[in-house]
């Protein structure tokens, strides 16, 4: 069964999603791929301790802090290699950046096959089932500039200011 919950946060509303063992996913009102692969209307509205403990991160994270989302229990209803790119994601530290062309260095050594990931990276981060959780919102672009992301830029600014990350 899949528990689902809508929460309001400094950037607006956010759904959270879970079953009894993990988050599922979560995504901003209104972000691209909103739901991901998963059918929100079948989901309970239920207050589950999971959702609890993704509100209680979130409420931290909003006020400044620097939880860990890894303690968080999530499941990853992704491809491998998407899999890899979230894993990746989750290893750029609170208040730092990286590039794209970072990420694909992170995922392979090998220089000839990381120049042809770029793009697939590019898609596995705009698909990225738990905004703000993996920080998707820590990758620029290869000059520094902020650049694509599902829930919009001006939220990515937002938690790139909140971070205090000069951009």
């Amino acid at each position: 069964m899949q528990y689902i919950q809508v929460i309001n946060t400094p950037l607006g509303k956010m759904t959270l999603l879970s079953d009894d063992e993990f988050l599922l996913g979560s995504w901003f009102e209104g972000q691209k791929h909103f739901g991901g692969k998963y059918d929100l209307s079948s989901a309970t509205v239920v207050d589950t301790p999971i959702l609890q403990q993704a509100k209680k991160w979130l409420l931290a994270y909003f006020a400044g802090e620097q939880p860990n989302a890894n303690e968080l229990p999530m499941h990853f209803n992704v491809t491998i290699f998407q899999e890899k790119v979230l894993k990746a994601l989750q290893q750029v530290p609170y208040g730092q950046t990286v590039t794209y062309k970072q990420i694909c260095h992170m995922i392979t050594r090998d220089e000839l096959q990381a120049n042809k990931l770029s793009r697939a990276v590019g898609n596995a981060i705009g698909t990225n089932p738990f905004v703000v959780f993996i920080p998707c919102h820590r990758v620029l672009g290869s000059d520094g500039s902020l650049t694509g992301y599902a829930a919009g830029l001006g939220r990515k600014s937002a938690l790139l200011t909140l971070e205090r990350v000069a951009f």
